[in-house]
């Protein structure tokens, strides 16, 4: 789980920051979007990719925090949905049973960060820190 919430630690202002969460494990979730909104993030949490598809969300997302092992749709099945639809939304992913082969085939498919739970908070905050940053050049470039 997430360990308690970094101090001092601001979203960038340059960008509308909108982080989604999907993690069918409901603890998890609570405690990542938690986290979010105490650095002054605009998180959502989702249960599933299918609800995040079908939300609004999705299209104000400026980074998404997914498990890898969920029903119906891994997070790195989601990531490549989008991809494939023209949405680039740095991704994070997340998960309970890490492997290297996973990990550098998620890294190659443009994957941000790979973290395994439980999650670190400072580690975390560097990922969608990084995640927002590679978004705001993108804009700029």
């Amino acid at each position: 789980m997430i360990h308690g919430a970094a101090q001092g630690i601001r979203p960038l202002s340059a960008i509308s920051s909108v982080v989604s969460i999907i993690d069918d494990d409901e603890s998890v979730r609570e405690s990542i979007l938690g986290l979010a909104r105490s650095l002054g993030f605009d998180a959502r949490a989702f249960a599933s990719a299918l609800d995040f598809i079908a939300s609004s969300a999705m299209a104000e997302t400026a980074c998404l925090i997914a498990d890898v092992h969920m029903p119906r749709m891994t997070g790195l099945e989601l990531h490549a949905w989008l991809t494939q639809r023209g949405r680039r939304i740095p991704t994070i992913l997340i998960t309970a049973y890490p492997s290297d082969e996973l990990r550098v085939r998620a890294l190659a498919e443009g994957i941000v960060c790979y973290l395994s739970k439980p999650i670190d908070d400072e580690a975390l905050i560097r990922c969608v820190r990084s995640a927002l940053t590679a978004l705001q050049d993108d804009r700029i470039a």
